[in-house]
């Protein structure tokens, strides 16, 4: 009978250690899956690299509580200069006027960084206009072509910190006309799926990057390598499910910066795993984003998303 007891107790503690193990084993496996699903294991580029962190700029002017006020279905994102007074301007009368959509809330921000040469009349004309209408974010990077990188990822982490209950954020240049009804419509029409991961706009596919160092967008092979760029939308303007900003952002930090802001969203995509989508109807025949610049034409215009170089 001892003996017996004995057995029984033996084998209660193998099936317990038995169970313990599978647990064990089921736990790092689920562990190790959710790793690799939320946040691929990648190497951050070196500290002197990462020069579009958050921390490195501050704000001078910021909106900090616009979308927890309004709780926006959309909120396009201008960048601009301090110079660009009438362009602001001109938005705001256009399609970046409050209410321009009944029953869909729209707001439009502009972000602007510093001149290299400090103009402090500009300046108190800025800090005014802000006061005025309340959408300007001003940040102390310096505002050229090169660091236009750094102003779209600066949009992205606003969005992130500021915005994230929108359900939509755009990135749309000064001298670019949009379709708010046109876009607002596009939008409901993608339902559900659109709500995560999204981005759309004109994509291009078939990138190369130009090794000619008097080219425009001349990119040296010490600082990408590849032969080919991924997938990206044109940075004339591409719209986003807000879920995208934070993402981008924290892809950011593996991705070595270069002075392509368009191209560089493009390859924090490829880390994410994201393809933009193509905007298209009519069996992919006609381009909602249009980039080309085209003549004014207004049954052209109504049928589109943007349409480049019309100034408002």
């Amino acid at each position: 009978m001892q003996l017996f007891c004995l057995n029984m107790g033996k084998r209660s503690r193998y099936k317990l250690l038995t169970y313990f193990a599978v647990a064990g084993l089921i736990t790092f496996v689920a562990i190790l899956v959710f790793n690799r699903t939320i946040l691929p294991k990648k190497t951050p580029t070196p500290k002197e690299l990462y020069v579009i962190s958050p921390s490195t700029y501050r704000f001078i002017l910021n909106q900090p509580e616009l979308c927890e006020k309004k709780s926006p279905f959309l909120v396009l994102m201008i960048p601009v200069t301090l110079k660009d007074t009438e362009a602001r301007t001109a938005i705001r009368r256009t399609w970046g006027q409050d209410g321009l959509i009944p029953r869909v809330t729209v707001l439009h921000l502009f972000v602007i960084g510093q001149p290299a040469q400090s103009d402090p009349v500009l300046q108190e004309h800025l800090e005014r206009e802000s006061k005025e209408y309340g959408d300007i974010i001003q940040m102390d990077f310096v505002d050229s072509y090169h660091n236009l990188t750094i102003k779209t990822m600066m949009i992205m982490n606003w969005i992130a910190t500021y915005c994230r209950g929108a359900w939509y954020a755009m990135k749309i240049d000064a001298d670019i006309f949009l379709n708010v009804r046109y876009l607002v419509d596009y939008l409901h029409d993608q339902g559900e799926s659109s709500r995560k991961d999204y981005i759309s706009g004109s994509v291009i596919s078939d990138a190369v990057p130009h090794r000619d160092s008097f080219n425009k967008w001349y990119i040296s092979e010490d600082l990408y390598p590849d032969t080919w760029y991924p997938p990206y939308v044109s940075g004339a303007a591409y719209v986003f499910s807000t879920d995208l900003a934070r993402k981008i952002s924290w892809a950011s930090r593996f991705v070595q910066p270069i002075p392509l802001e368009d191209v560089y969203v493009g390859l924090c995509l490829h880390v994410l795993g994201v393809k933009p989508i193509y905007a298209t109807k009519f069996l992919g025949l006609s381009n909602l984003f249009e980039v080309r610049r085209l003549k004014y034409e207004r049954c052209t215009f109504a049928k589109r998303i943007i349409v480049n170089g019309f100034n408002p």
